[in-house]
């Protein structure tokens, strides 16, 4: 199978997991465009150690991530929904983990901009010294 293929034959597959019999026209005609395309994942490998080493450096214990663009944080209480609530008043949305079946972590996503990551930093820091961190 030539790699044009695999590409349309993985998406397609996708597709039929989310009901579709063949992926829909728009997506197949972005499936040809993006042949032969290739994301620059450096870009999430910096992200991701922004965020890490930047968090745990206040003090929150946080998940080292192998994969994905997600990070998981363990919240200083035990109530992840309670922390992700108090997290709103500084203008940061977490996602409770209790939703992926482990309670006591928010999840972050990175695949974000840099600026973002950065924007964010004194708004973990302001809350991080609310839980005494």
């Amino acid at each position: 199978m030539a790699d044009g293929d695999t590409v349309y034959a993985a998406l397609t597959g996708a597709a039929r997991a989310c009901g579709y019999v063949n992926a829909p026209s728009l997506m197949q005609r972005v499936i040809e465009k993006c042949i032969g395309q290739t994301a620059d994942v450096s870009i999430y490998r910096r992200n991701r150690d922004l965020l890490y080493n930047s968090l745990t450096e206040m003090g929150y214990d946080c998940v080292y991530p192998d994969g994905a663009f997600y990070l998981f944080v363990r919240t200083p209480e035990p109530d992840a929904r309670a922390f992700s609530e108090r997290a709103k008043k500084h203008e940061l949305l977490l996602v409770p983990s209790d939703d992926f079946g482990l309670g006591g972590y928010v999840r972050l996503a990175y695949c974000v901009t840099e600026e973002m990551i950065l924007r964010s930093l004194p708004a973990f820091k302001a809350l991080a010294q609310e839980y005494g961190l």
